[in-house]
């Protein structure tokens, strides 16, 4: 009976000591990033959008999610891995829970390994079809991960936490990184001007993504590039003039006089239409311009270049912004600052 009631008391003392171990805190959204993380370290889109870790997640759609982990789809489109590493580290710095530091330092490395003997990122690795392959400043791609170098190479913010080889990596990542940059900015006329959406991968010249992505100087990706180079500190001349040079040219290309906006139209298919029309004290910029003359260019799905916004299809017209504000803070407010300090 005694040695009964003393296993019965062990076990109730066992039960109350394991209640008492400090448990790793879980984050909802962290959690699902790693379900949707591919093997290389890398994370996908499904159907060419960012992920929505809003959205709750079936047990077939888990399923899909593990039977998917060895797919070669990783991208760095739409944020995409840049996104969940910047996440995950913030998950890991609230609840200490190692799987989350682990996760986003195989994110790290997928992009350390994914950068290209030119300096660059490609849009996806390691699928290199079409224009895969090809250096992408578009939406920003590059420049999120030149980010994540940036802060990593300097041990900034929660990026201290990180293992102290990836910054090693890091730092050499970001110097090639920015040699890329600048060897990609495109001369027109004997002069530096901005850089495309998209560069090749062994020429660096400027390069066609979508048939409505022609090779082309950016007024939007080109803000982003701009607003990285003046984030370096004790910049080299190199830089200086990469950034003026960029300045001056959004400058020339300005549309003055003018705005751009979405409004119901029922005569279109879609029931409305994207229009530019006169405003007086507004300021525009085109997504594209043409390489030797820098006019706005505009082109559908059938990639035929047009010189006028109402010659493209209305679903591009509505589906995608071929004008826009982007330079104008740029401009305004953040390079007067940069050139003051400089």
């Amino acid at each position: 009976m005694k040695y009964l009631l003393s296993i019965l008391i062990m076990g109730f003392l066992t039960a109350c000591s394991i209640k008492a171990l400090p448990q790793a805190l879980t984050d909802e959204t962290a959690e699902k990033m790693l379900l949707y993380q591919r093997a290389n370290g890398g994370w996908p889109q499904y159907k060419g959008d960012a992920t929505d870790y809003k959205k709750p997640i079936s047990e077939e759609w888990k399923e899909k999610l593990l039977a998917d982990k060895n797919r070669l789809d990783a991208t760095i489109d739409d944020r995409s891995t840049t996104l969940e590493i910047n996440y995950l580290l913030e998950a890991y710095d609230k609840t200490k829970n190692k799987t989350y530091l682990q996760a986003a330092e195989r994110g790290i490395a997928y992009l350390l390994e994914a950068q290209n003997t030119a300096g660059g990122w490609p849009q996806f690795y390691p699928d290199s079809t079409n224009y895969r392959i090809h250096i992408t400043y578009n939406d920003n791609a590059m420049i999120d991960v030149m980010w994540i170098m940036e802060h990593l190479a300097e041990d900034e913010g929660v990026f201290h936490l990180v293992d102290p080889s990836l910054r090693k990596e890091a730092q050499a990542a970001l110097q090639k990184g920015i040699e890329c940059i600048l060897k990609t900015q495109v001369v027109q006329h004997g002069v530096l001007t901005v850089w495309c959406a998209q560069h090749d991968s062994q020429t660096l010249v400027p390069a066609q993504a979508r048939k409505f992505e022609p090779p082309s100087l950016s007024g939007a990706e080109s803000v982003g590039i701009v607003r990285f180079l003046m984030s370096i500190d004790h910049p080299s001349e190199e830089i200086k003039i990469a950034i003026r040079s960029a300045v001056k040219w959004f400058e020339q290309v300005k549309i003055e006089g003018w705005n751009y906006e979405i409004k119901a139209d029922p005569f279109q298919p879609s029931g409305r239409d994207r229009v530019i029309f006169p405003e007086e004290n507004s300021t525009i910029w085109a997504r594209f311009y043409e390489l030797d003359t820098f006019r706005p260019i505009f082109t559908g799905r059938d990639g035929i270049i047009h010189y006028h916004l109402d010659e493209i299809e209305n679903e591009r017209r509505v589906g995608y912004g071929y004008y826009g504000k982007w330079p104008e803070k740029l401009l305004e407010k953040e390079y007067p600052a940069w050139e003051k300090s400089n």
